[in-house]
């Protein structure tokens, strides 16, 4: 039995839709979506309402995209505003804007700049980030963890102001890794193997195995030494 070919979706202007399963979606304008939809790639330009889960092993994403489900792509680009009900799977999430979920976001990898806020854990292999406002997450768990103050008045209006104008920082009730690297973030406990608290930085307890530096403008409660 041959095995049959998955149809494309196309959409353009204001148009809904419902879920199924496609090999290439490509999206253009104000559209829906009702139900779940899976596919090999899937784009999308301009304001999404998604009413279900999404999983793509390529997605991208420019503009303003609204998920009533979870997502789960293999490598994923966000271009802009990305607001979600329930938990991010995948590979790779590459940011130039906001993110924000109720619930988890697992990645192997989560590089770029902008926000983010994550309702319960954030978990990667690898996070390198540029703050340009407020992020949160409830817990942080990670190999390695780089955070920078990166905010410009070019990228703010890149995005015509869609990012509240917050304190510029990364809030954590718990950071784990095996190497983090902070600046401008608050947080009650890091735990890590090496540990480097940079300029800005407001930590209750840091615990640390291999080596801890703080920055002198920074501030740390406690510091605690464990066996490697």
């Amino acid at each position: 039995m041959e095995k049959k070919e998955l149809p494309d979706l196309q959409m353009d202007g204001v148009n809904t839709a419902a879920g199924g399963k496609y090999n290439k979606v490509n999206i253009n304008g104000v559209s829906k979506i009702n139900g779940a939809l899976s596919a090999h790639t899937y784009k999308c330009d301009g304001v999404m309402k998604m009413n279900g889960d999404l999983a793509a092993e390529e997605m991208e994403i420019n503009g303003n995209f609204r998920l009533k489900g979870n997502l789960q792509a293999g490598v994923m680009k966000l271009n802009g505003v990305l607001t979600g009900d329930g938990n991010l799977r995948g590979e790779r999430c590459e940011l130039d804007g906001m993110l924000k979920l109720k619930g988890n976001c697992e990645v192997e990898e989560l590089i770029g700049e902008g926000v983010f806020t994550v309702g319960g854990l954030l978990s990667a292999g690898r996070i390198e980030f540029g703050l340009h406002g407020l992020a949160e997450a409830g817990e942080i768990g990670v190999e390695s963890l780089i955070i920078r103050k990166t905010g410009s008045a070019a990228w703010g209006r890149l995005l015509g102001g869609i990012i509240p104008k917050f304190k510029l920082e990364l809030r954590a009730n718990l950071i784990e890794g095996d190497y983090i690297d902070l600046e401008y973030t608050t947080a009650d406990v890091v735990r890590g193997g090496t540990v480097i608290i940079g300029e800005g930085c407001s930590i209750g307890r840091v615990e640390y195995r291999t080596g801890l530096t703080v920055h002198p403008g920074a501030r740390v409660e406690k510091e605690e030494k464990n066996g490697a």
